[in-house]
């Protein structure tokens, strides 16, 4: 007995404190099973720092409230392997660190972690408790224990250290170049934003108190605005999700309505034409046997065959004859894919203009075009990138196209034709990159202005 009498016993449950990390109070899984010990961390970013690995993370110390952010930058220790609670092994960071226990007050290796599933925002291993503590695993919270306003007053000065707005990035990627620019820009503004990968996210459909969970359960209910930036293949799952945020309030850059309709090119064209917006002729169909029609619709080859939900130029082809034509379009077909036919405009000889729209007004515009041999201009097929003055009628015929699908911000696609600018489409999640790169402009921050702006916040 005399072995543990100078022992402190604790719970199987704890508050703890990182002075050094800027974290008054966090709740803590005492566990003498694992080895480690590990704190929940986000964003996770190495760097070089004086020659020396350091890393960058986030932490959400409060499982209730992902408000309260604290943004750290600590030395390397070590990359170890550790296995989750599935049994997979995987790579952690792991930094050095003073804890506060109750009176102890002592340093330990902390591995940052992703336990947003976990039931507690940080794990206590056997090595942090080495002849400190005895476990009574029937007890919690025997050295300390807060209130709910205790806590609150804890974060007091945390929350005004991220008094700006927050803004979660809805997406797929963090690491695109548009997705980090306006994280980036963001940031430069004040505000806190929190990527949202869009398969992690989940929702609860309900009357009185819809919801929407992240990553095993963090409730995201705290968020002034989100900026949806869906891929294709996630446009069904990504709209349902944007259409819950605005259920709940949180402003939403973009609709979920307006997304739908710009990524339905049949929907768009047809919207168009009913407000008056020149648009290369196109046809629509289902039935193989009237293909020859609708190659004859639009004036014949060379076409355009384009999937309805095609973007970036992929599930777009060119048909030089009416017998490639017929081939593509019945290929098409016969996979069930709906497609729409579209005259192509040879005299723009394979450029075509970009026109990023913000709140009604066109912030900058290229110029792409196509390279060697290629009729897409788009920059991801290889295009390059230069900035071009528009034409009055240009302007007015980009803004009136993205405000007739109801879109705050958007990538208008025109195209210079012997019958005047046509517009090709709009894209709701426009690139940064191009448009950036060729003109220098920061449109990430105008994007977050946009937001300001709609939210009526004053920057200090």
């Amino acid at each position: 007995m005399d072995n543990y009498s100078n022992l402190t016993v604790i719970g199987s449950e704890e508050w703890c404190a990182f002075e050094d990390l800027g974290t008054p109070a966090i709740r803590a899984r005492i566990d003498s099973g694992a080895q480690t010990s590990s704190i929940h961390a986000s964003d996770i970013e190495p760097f070089i720092k004086n020659g020396e690995e350091w890393v960058r993370f986030e932490i959400h110390p409060l499982r209730e409230s992902r408000k309260v952010i604290i943004k750290n930058e600590c030395p390397v220790v070590a990359i170890r392997k550790v296995k989750n609670t599935g049994g997979v092994s995987e790579r952690r960071y792991v930094i050095k660190t003073k804890v506060t226990i109750g009176q102890e007050k002592f340093e330990i290796e902390l591995t940052l972690a992703n336990r947003d599933a976990m039931g507690f925002r940080m794990l206590l291993g056997r090595e942090a408790m080495n002849e400190r503590f005895l476990v009574d695993p029937s007890a919690t919270y025997l050295l300390a224990d807060y209130t709910d306003s205790q806590i609150h007053n804890f974060y007091k000065s945390v929350k005004k250290l991220n008094s700006g707005l927050k803004i979660g990035l809805l997406a797929s990627n963090r690491e695109l170049y548009s997705n980090k620019r306006i994280i980036e820009a963001g940031e430069e503004r004040g505000h806190t934003i929190t990527f949202l990968n869009i398969e992690h996210c989940f929702m609860k459909m309900d009357a009185t108190q819809p919801e929407v969970r992240y990553r095993g359960g963090s409730i995201l209910e705290e968020l002034d605005a989100i900026i949806p930036r869906l891929r294709p293949s996630m446009t069904h799952y990504g709209c349902a999700l944007v259409r819950q945020f605005e259920s709940m309030g949180t402003y939403c850059l973009n609709e979920a309505a307006s997304i739908s309709r710009s990524r339905d090119k049949l929907f768009s064209s047809q919207i168009f034409a009913m407000h008056g917006i020149n648009v290369p002729i196109t046809g629509f169909a289902k039935s193989p046997q009237d293909t020859k029609g609708l190659i004859e619709m639009v004036s014949g080859a060379p076409l355009i065959v384009k999937l309805l939900e095609s973007t970036q130029g992929k599930g777009v082809v060119l048909a030089e004859t009416n017998k490639a034509a017929e081939s593509v379009i019945n290929a098409f077909k016969s996979l069930n894919a709906n497609i729409l036919v579209q005259e192509f405009i040879k005299e723009a000889g394979g450029k075509d203009i970009r026109c990023f729209v913000i709140d009604n007004k066109v912030v900058a515009s290229i110029q792409r075009e196509a390279q060697k041999g290629e009729f897409r201009s788009n920059i991801h097929m290889g295009g390059k990138a230069s900035v071009i003055r528009i034409t009055a009628e240009e302007r007015r015929l980009a803004i009136k196209a993205a405000k007739v699908l109801n879109l705050p911000i958007a990538g208008v696609d025109i195209i210079r034709s012997n019958k005047g600018p046509m517009v090709l489409e709009v894209n709701s999640s426009p690139g940064l990159e191009g448009i950036e790169g060729a003109t220098g402009i920061d449109i990430a921050g105008l994007m977050i202005g946009a937001i300001e702006k709609k939210l009526k916040y004053e920057r200090k």
